[in-house]
């Protein structure tokens, strides 16, 4: 948020821009909300954005669970790529241990477990492209 002070006319305006989209943005004027229209010419983003619809699963009460419980995901928290792995199927982790590393806006991202269990499943490989939300690594 930026924050501007103002003199008009010998009256003085404290200004905080909250965030401008495309030509409409929104601002607080000494306390007073309002959005405004810019008049400028809209540059076109670069970077098109990703909207996935949200997967709805259908709960069956019918559905029995197999004996050794059922897998718990571990999701990327952002897109990125998979810069190292440290864990291999059937290992053994406890809550807190790295799982993985990947590299998001330029910058490493350690991956840990959220519980303990054992590796059932590893989804990615070494220099794979995820996106926000796929299942990495599946634990038991």
């Amino acid at each position: 948020m930026k924050q501007y002070k103002f003199t008009i006319h010998g009256n003085d305006y404290s200004v905080d821009v909250h965030g401008i989209e495309e030509n409409l943005a929104r601002i607080e004027v000494n306390g007073t909300v309002y959005e405004v229209e810019i008049h400028r010419k809209v540059k076109p983003s670069k970077t098109p954005t990703i909207v996935r619809p949200a997967i709805k699963v259908p709960v069956n009460p019918a559905i029995q669970k197999k004996e050794g419980g059922t897998s718990h995901p571990i999701l990327a928290p952002l897109p990125g790529n998979i810069q190292l792995l440290k864990v291999n199927r059937g290992d053994i982790v406890e809550k807190g241990q790295l799982l993985l590393v990947m590299e998001a806006m330029k910058m490493e991202n350690r991956v840990l477990a959220d519980r303990a269990g054992v590796v059932e499943e590893i989804r990615v490989a070494v220099g794979d492209a995820v996106l926000q939300g796929d299942i990495l690594i599946e634990i038991v």
